[in-house]
């Protein structure tokens, strides 16, 4: 459980009045939820914001033939939600591990940012991190660049951030089976286990069961950037 002076340096509070603080805190609660729990489906009413504190989701919608496509893969010092105005979600946020949440109602959320204009801009400025990465995701998945070089770049961008130091590279923490990568890519399986056969025998990756290792990020890079290896 989070105490008091953690979630006052949640990134949301910064500069924000010491009341803006106290009254996020109260106004909130922490809620667990477990591996592969629903906490926002979409089409359904919901009224509260989550904000992450510990573990990862992934926030995906589905296609006209109901294929998965994931949008994101969040972690801490994110929220959960697309929608933080309206009453009903746009999008599924599915735990991929146990994770927390402080979860806060909406109408409270507005509230406090009326009084408090430091509260409005943390978010303002969120979300504009949130919409330049989806903005380079879609550029990464024009008709015109090869699946591999879109794997390798959300391999790449999971690494970055949920990656840890091992003998074989940076491993990846978290799970990733096939079916996981194919839901990234919005691909069959079949499609994605071909594509991740290729970045090893290009040597960008090793996969060893669901665990996936990048040997030299800066080569993945370079490989996504402009297909040379």
């Amino acid at each position: 459980m989070e105490g008091y002076q953690e979630l006052k340096e949640l990134w949301i509070l910064k500069d924000c009045k010491q009341d803006t603080c106290r009254d996020f805190i109260q106004y909130g609660k922490i809620v667990t939820y477990p591996r592969n729990r629903f906490c926002i489906r979409a089409r359904e009413e919901n009224s509260n914001i989550f904000f992450i504190l510990e573990g990862k989701v992934q926030i995906y919608n589905l296609t006209k033939c109901g294929k998965k496509k994931i949008l994101f893969v969040l972690g801490k010092h994110n929220i959960a939600n697309e929608s933080l105005v309206a009453d009903f979600n746009t999008i599924f946020c599915e735990t991929l591990e146990k994770c927390s949440f402080f979860v806060i109602r909406k109408d409270r959320m507005m509230q406090l940012m009326e009084q408090d204009f430091a509260l409005t801009k943390n978010l303002f400025r969120y979300q504009e991190r949130k919409l330049w990465r989806l903005g380079h995701q879609l550029k990464n998945t024009v008709g015109s660049i090869y699946l591999e070089r879109k794997l390798a770049s959300k391999l790449w961008k999971l690494a970055r951030d949920f990656g840890i130091p091992s003998e074989k590279g940076i491993k990846i923490d978290m799970d990733l089976p096939v079916t996981f990568l194919a839901d990234l890519l919005g691909v069959p399986r079949e499609t994605a286990s071909r594509v991740c056969g290729k970045l090893q025998d290009f040597g960008l990756i090793i996969m060893e069961k669901k665990k996936i290792y990048i040997p030299d990020p800066a080569k993945m890079a370079a490989f996504y950037r402009t297909g040379e290896y």
